[in-house]
């Protein structure tokens, strides 16, 4: 019986599942509402308006100097938007919920979304090359198309999607509700320490909740993809399992030997082989005693050919006696041959 720790705990009975969330008419409109959002964050930044104004303000104004005390705190509570630590985690957590539950689908959800998040963002970020609040040359300008990389910001919605991905798989309604609200709690936190540390101005952080939320509402589309993908290495895996067992050899049935019996010249009892493989009759090896199982043939053993056999009758009638049985003439019935 096993005993270990991981048999122990496979055994737990896991909580009940809930269904993964479907794209509702709820969940339609505040997909649609997040993204007019975002195209308005973007367009404000392109026409310089009263967005790029407050993000100069704010920069001018210098928060890591006005609270200088919660600078040390804020500089490793940044780090739970960097997407190598957090996924780390994160992707711990899920592989063993992947793991206890004989599922794929909490990592590969993780990856679908990790990888529609570097790609949307990535973009974006390469496509307006905004310089951040350290690196402006001018003050009031959007500082775009300069070679930058901090619209949106990154660490933002890396915090929103990592963090969020949890309370998206959660099994229950009520974790979900308790994740949620902790997700967010951590994407806003990361948000705001990268305005006071002056690594983004605060449009970038606007942009980066945005993009992140995007994310974790469009992810039922994903649903199916996810779905076939598992489907798909499952299948892989049963394919190589295959390939390693034994093939069950097929079953074969043996008939039993047959005999015939033929004559002796110094009138002993005739014995002969069994039967050849295929149902074909072997060629007799007729004896003057039976012999033993695998012994050798004695020297006077004769083999006759079946087109040189003399009909006799068999030792002993293979039909039992009738009285009333006359042969042709009129005689009577002969005895059985005893053989002795």
């Amino acid at each position: 019986m096993r005993t270990d720790i991981f048999a122990r705990l496979d055994r737990e009975p896991e909580p009940p599942k809930i269904e993964p969330p479907r794209m509702s008419r709820h969940r339609v409109a505040l997909f649609g509402g997040t993204l007019a959002f975002y195209v308005a964050i973007v367009v404000a930044v392109l026409v310089s308006s009263w967005l790029v104004a407050l993000d100069w303000k704010v920069m001018l104004f210098r928060p890591y100097q006005q609270w200088p005390d919660i600078h040390a705190f804020l500089d490793y509570y940044v780090v739970l938007g960097q997407r190598g630590p957090t996924a780390t985690m994160v992707a711990c957590w899920l592989g063993w919920r992947s793991w206890r539950q004989h599922t794929l689908r909490p990592l590969l959800t993780l990856g679908a979304a990790l990888l529609l998040l570097n790609a949307t963002v990535g973009a974006v970020k390469i496509g307006l090359g905004r310089l951040g609040p350290h690196y402006a040359t001018q003050i009031g300008s959007a500082e775009l198309f300069a070679g930058g990389d901090i619209f949106p910001s990154g660490h933002t919605a890396n915090a929103v999607v990592t963090w969020g991905i949890l309370a998206y798989l959660a099994t229950t309604p009520r974790a979900r509700r308790y994740l949620s609200a902790l997700s967010a709690i951590v994407s806003l936190g990361v948000g705001l320490t990268t305005v006071y540390l002056g690594t983004h101005w605060l449009s970038d952080v606007l942009l980066g909740w945005a993009a992140g939320l995007l994310i974790l509402l469009g992810l039922p589309w994903v649903e199916p993809l996810i779905a076939r993908t598992e489907a798909w290495i499952f299948a892989q895996r049963e394919g190589l399992r295959g390939l390693g067992r034994p093939v069950p050899a097929a079953p074969v049935t043996v008939a039993g030997p047959r005999t015939e019996t033929l004559p002796l010249p110094d009138g002993g009892s005739p014995v002969l082989e069994p039967a050849g493989a295929g149902g074909h009759t072997a060629a007799p090896t007729v004896t003057g005693t039976r012999p033993r199982a695998h012994a050798p043939a004695p020297s006077h053993q004769i083999h006759l050919p079946r087109s040189e056999r003399a009909p006799v009758t068999p030792v002993g009638s293979r039909r039992p006696p009738n009285p009333d049985r006359v042969t042709h003439g009129g005689a009577a019935p002969a005895s059985p041959v005893t053989g002795g």
